[in-house]
């Protein structure tokens, strides 16, 4: 689960290692609009969601589309999204990966991201690093569509954006890039987690099928997505940082957009502290 604060976002990294000589690419070509993408199946629009990352549960009457990390099992609805975190690592997860793509700092550490203190950045610089990511993170793409997803979500995009200016955004999308064609070669279609401020981009260049946004409601980015995606987005507002009632943000949500009101931490029913209130299926 991710809910990135892009307007107040500060970096506490400081001393970021760069390797001499190291530079960075150019921005990608847009991405070939062929065959590839055109087999997948897009989440049907203004359908009635929810989001499982904390934990899987058998989703409420009236559900058609339910996302769940890539370690659950997929759930009985119309459409299910598969979570896969592809820019860091995920909590407990360190030792799973390579040591060469772990972002480190001058001083040889894992860089952290300041805001998930137990998710270590992963190094996109180079083509060698990129193609050990993309052997860690494709066999979980596979994964995901043998498990009977439709889809896969990314999250993650905007990793370089708390990388003090180490990592670029043309390395985080030829990472994506390879992603979404990995996702499509399985059937899958791929869908852009957050990022508001790089969708254009994430589309055109990536090849992104739809997205997948937290709080765009509460920062005023939906009309980002849905200008890209139509209404092929989905969104997850959190009751922590939400002072509207659900039928407002029914109301308001641009048409055929879905979307769901959770609990922070997106806690299973048998918690205390767990809230599912939905927009109706248009």
């Amino acid at each position: 689960m991710r809910s990135r604060f892009v307007l107040v976002l500060v970096s506490t990294v400081m001393g970021l290692l760069i390797v001499t000589g190291c530079a960075a690419d150019p921005e990608p070509s847009p991405a070939p609009h062929g065959s590839s993408s055109s087999a997948v199946a897009l989440p049907p629009t203004g359908a009635e969601m929810d989001y499982q990352l904390g934990g899987a549960y058998s989703p409420p009457d009236g559900v058609a589309v339910v996302a769940r990390d890539r370690t659950e099992a997929r759930p009985d609805v119309d459409y299910a999204i598969c979570y896969v975190n592809g820019f860091q690592t995920q909590p407990g997860e360190q030792a799973d990966w390579p040591s060469s793509v772990l972002l480190r700092d001058e001083s040889g550490d894992p860089v952290i991201d300041p805001d998930w203190p137990d998710e270590v950045l992963l190094d996109t610089r180079t083509s060698a690093s990129r193609a050990a990511i993309l052997e860690v993170v494709g066999p979980w793409i596979d994964g995901c569509s043998a498990a009977g997803y439709n889809a896969v979500e990314f999250d993650n995009l905007d990793t370089y954006t708390r990388s003090d200016g180490v990592l670029t955004r043309a390395d985080a999308i030829t990472l994506a890039r390879a992603f979404v064609a990995r996702a499509h070669a399985d059937g899958l279609a791929a869908a852009q987690k957050n990022a508001a401020e790089d969708v254009v981009a994430m589309h055109a260049k990536a090849g992104f099928d739809f997205a997948v946004t937290e709080e765009c409601a509460q920062f005023d980015e939906c009309s980002a997505y849905t200008d890209v995606y139509g209404p092929h987005v989905l969104d997850i507002e959190y009751t922590d940082a939400q002072d509207v009632p659900i039928t407002t943000l029914c109301r308001d949500r641009p048409d055929g957009m879905s979307a769901v009101l959770r609990d922070r931490d997106l806690v299973s029913p048998d918690d205390s502290a767990y809230v599912r209130q939905s927009c109706p299926a248009e």
